[in-house]
């Protein structure tokens, strides 16, 4: 539970917060508006048929379990950034915990990784809803074409620079809300017309074969993808108001508003949509659309769609390039992935190379549901050293009361992220390759700058990396 600081002053409300080079401009509202919005987009817009092509009618159930499996992660995330209120999330805490360069390197560059696939991701689905809504022909050659397109799009906003970032990510965050509002009412009306079947939500006649175990676990390893993005906000720890008082709540209350909703959207596709014609093809939501509401233009949903999914692509773009560019101001990796744009200040070669890494992706991949399971596969990764690091860390004291998860959830986080990791989920084979290419790649760059320093006598970078200090 969390502890509070019991003294009145002004002091002791801003206890645990420390001095950073950062402007404190978010409060319990922005905060919340940027945890809603970095959680809700991609996931439950593209991958809700897919879910639903595993178990059924209850759809539902898997986006249950991803929450409270990204809950018990949260509250590890939350005892961390209120006991160490600094920007580098799981570096910082991976480096305070383990103390070995290389560890946090490769969670550093894992979450860099599922940066670009979470962007690939939504680069696909924006192309196919796209597509849908237009009436746009080409088949997969054309939606591919659409997908680079869009991808070299935020790559160029990348590297003018996004100014007022905070309320860019409050207008998409809005029509994110506007769209799943309107898949919920819709389901209102229909439940209130006597339209769809309600029942459906509740039929586990998929599973009977198997038993419910193991669909419901396949089919959690894709809607976890729909959870992810809670993590994002421990970086914007320097940029808020007395984060060590805020956060929980806030966190918290975020994961909860979206755990709601994607559990409203989830019965709702499934009562007005059959399970086998929601799982076919990459735009579920148009099809409740479509079957719920006729009158409804199709076009206008599938532009709320493309919001959705833009403000995901764009987001988790600026966050890799962004930390690719502090791994090589650190010296582990090539100092040119530093290179900044004159005028604009902004890591132009950092986002050119996530931006090839992406558009590999589209071309090669492709697929929303490997895209989408590469990533949650990378992050549950990361979740698993965060939750050990919280155990780890327990023994380090710091001067000011802070959020602590309940004893138990560290170790339930740790086992199921792992569990969750394994080839026993029936997660595709393709997922695990991805994800090592990329870890791979990271590597090679590790080690080509290790080789290219010492050969220049150069210093290489140690565990007091200047990203963590003062941690």
């Amino acid at each position: 539970m969390a502890t509070r600081n019991q003294q009145t002053s002004k002091s002791a409300d801003n206890a645990g917060e420390q001095d950073t080079k950062l402007k404190r401009v978010m409060g319990p509202g922005l905060l919340l508006l940027f945890i809603v919005g970095d959680v809700l987009g991609t996931g439950i817009y593209a991958l809700t048929g897919e879910v639903a092509g595993e178990v059924g009618g209850i759809v539902w159930l898997p986006f249950l379990v991803a929450f409270v499996l990204a809950a018990v992660t949260a509250c590890s995330y939350l005892e961390l950034v209120t006991k160490y209120p600094k920007a580098a999330g799981a570096a910082l805490y991976t480096h305070k915990a383990f103390g070995i360069h290389f560890v946090t390197f490769l969670v550093a560059f894992a979450v860099m990784s599922s940066g670009v696939t979470s962007a690939s991701t939504a680069s696909r689905a924006f192309a196919e809803n796209f597509a849908q809504s237009f009436g746009f022909g080409g088949g997969g050659f054309g939606v591919t074409v659409i997908g680079i397109g869009f991808i070299a799009l935020i790559a160029a906003v990348n590297i003018r620079g996004v100014g007022e970032s905070v309320k860019m990510n409050v207008v998409f965050t809005c029509i994110e809300l506007t769209g799943l509002l309107i898949i919920i009412m819709i389901g209102a009306a229909a439940l209130a017309g006597g339209q769809g079947d309600f029942a459906q939500a509740f039929d586990f006649s998929r599973t009977e074969e198997k038993g419910i175990f193991w669909p419901v676990i396949a089919a959690t390893t894709l809607a976890f993808f729909a959870m992810v993005g809670f993590e994002d906000s421990v970086n914007m720890a320097e940029e808020s108001k007395n984060p060590v008082r805020i956060f929980p709540k806030v966190l918290l209350g975020g994961l909860l508003i979206t755990g709601v909703i994607y559990l409203l959207v989830s019965v709702t596709a499934i009562a007005l949509v059959p399970a086998d014609e929601l799982s076919e093809g990459a735009t579920p939501l148009l099809k409740v659309v479509e079957a719920g509401a006729p009158w409804f233009p199709l076009s206008l949903f599938g532009i709320i769609t493309m919001c959705a999914v833009a403000n995901s692509a764009l987001i988790n773009m600026l966050m890799a390039s962004r930390l690719l560019y502090g791994m090589s101001e650190e010296k582990v990796l090539p100092k040119t992935l530093g290179k900044l744009l004159p005028g604009r200040q902004t890591p132009y070669v950092a986002i050119l190379f996530t931006t090839v890494l992406a558009i590999a992706l589209i071309t090669f991949v492709g697929a929303v549901p490997e895209l989408g399971g590469t990533t949650a596969l990378l992050l549950l990764m990361v979740f698993a050293v965060v939750n050990v690091a919280v155990l780890v860390l327990r023994k380090d004291p710091v001067d000011h009361d802070h959020f602590k998860s309940p004893a138990l959830l560290p170790y339930i986080g740790a086992l199921s992220c792992a569990f969750f990791v394994g080839p026993w989920t029936g997660r595709d084979s393709s997922q695990y390759l991805i994800a090592g290419i990329l870890l791979g790649l990271g590597v090679v760059l590790w080690a080509f700058t290790v080789w290219l320093m010492r050969s220049r006598g150069e210093k290489i970078a140690n565990n007091d990396m200047r990203m963590l200090k003062n941690g």
